[in-house]
């Protein structure tokens, strides 16, 4: 068609990807009764933060620093709750201890069988400052060490899939791709095919069974006339979504291309369009896929679980 490589450069040069995009997946979610059968040592969707008995804080000034580690933490998307642990919990030990005239705060994980699997100890803060437990200061302790604290729980997760020979760090992800809708000419059939064709490598496997599939990904054209051209001709603006969808229903992301057109240039046959269009998506979903789930995120060392203090 005679403004078809025009539109392929188009899609080509405005991927976005949206949700499902974040460095941190997701270690503290529900996996799912299946997930829960293959791994027992799934962490539960909640991790507690107990006021510290050994904070060298007064009992007021322990109690706020586990909220704002707390807060922090949520942050982070880690759904954390300032509250004493319970039998089966996962949770984390914060305590501080006196070096010289320095406080060192620090971060233990805990399993629910008591073992303590990762660690993070903050920057030393004077003893003077410390002991008076102001809440900017716990503030900014608890924002500065949210972060590793994260990196710690992603280690862990990580360390927990290259374990478990069903998770995704040890097979490719099962896809069931639903197909194509409200695309003008033939795209919903030719975006389709081409993302059959595109799609599958060592990492993902499409799935013809939605009930099989760890993701379903589903795809949605939308066209609204736009300005007039430079040269004064009609265009078209062009928005296609590939919503990337979870086995347990919540969203992993969305890969959206954009692009103007000129007006009814696809209203036929999309030819090398559809093609460059899937090639491009198929990689927005796999790091969607990749992002969400973890799989390649490094594994906590065993060397570096923290002893018991």
């Amino acid at each position: 068609m005679r403004s078809s490589m025009k539109t392929v450069i188009g899609l080509l040069g405005s991927m976005a990807l949206l949700a499902g995009c974040v460095d941190m997946p997701h270690p503290f979610g529900d996996p799912g009764p299946e997930g829960r059968r293959l791994a027992l040592t799934t962490p539960p969707p909640r991790l507690a933060v107990p006021t510290p008995p050994d904070s060298l804080l007064d009992n007021a000034a322990s109690a706020l620093w586990a909220r704002e580690v707390a807060t922090q933490l949520v942050d982070q998307s880690l759904p954390a709750v300032a509250q004493s642990a319970k039998p089966g919990d996962w949770w984390l030990r914060l305590s501080a201890t006196m070096q010289g005239d320095q406080v060192v705060p620090h971060y233990v994980v805990m399993m629910p069988t008591g073992e303590a699997r990762g660690h993070w100890d903050a920057a030393p803060i004077p003893a003077s400052v410390w002991a008076q437990g102001q809440k900017p200061v716990l503030t900014t302790l608890a924002a500065a060490s949210a972060p590793q604290i994260s990196n710690v729980l992603t280690g862990i997760q990580a360390a927990m899939m290259q374990a478990d020979p069903h998770s995704l760090k040890r097979r490719p992800a099962k896809v069931f791709f639903k197909g194509v809708k409200g695309a003008p000419g033939d795209g919903n059939v030719s975006l389709a095919r081409a993302f059959v064709a595109s799609f599958p490598d060592q990492h993902d496997k499409l799935e013809s069974n939605v009930k099989n599939a760890d993701y379903s990904v589903e795809t949605t054209v939308t066209l609204s006339d736009g300005p007039a051209g430079m040269t004064g001709h009609p265009t078209q603006h062009i928005e296609i979504i590939w919503r990337t969808v979870a086995a347990d229903g919540k969203e992993a992301g969305a890969a959206t291309q954009l692009h103007d057109i000129d007006a009814h240039s696809l209203d036929g046959a999309w030819g090398d369009v559809a093609m460059a269009a899937a090639s491009e998506a198929a990689g927005g979903v796999h790091q969607i896929i990749t992002n969400y789930s973890g799989r390649d995120h490094k594994p906590l060392p065993p060397e570096q679980a923290a002893a018991k203090k």
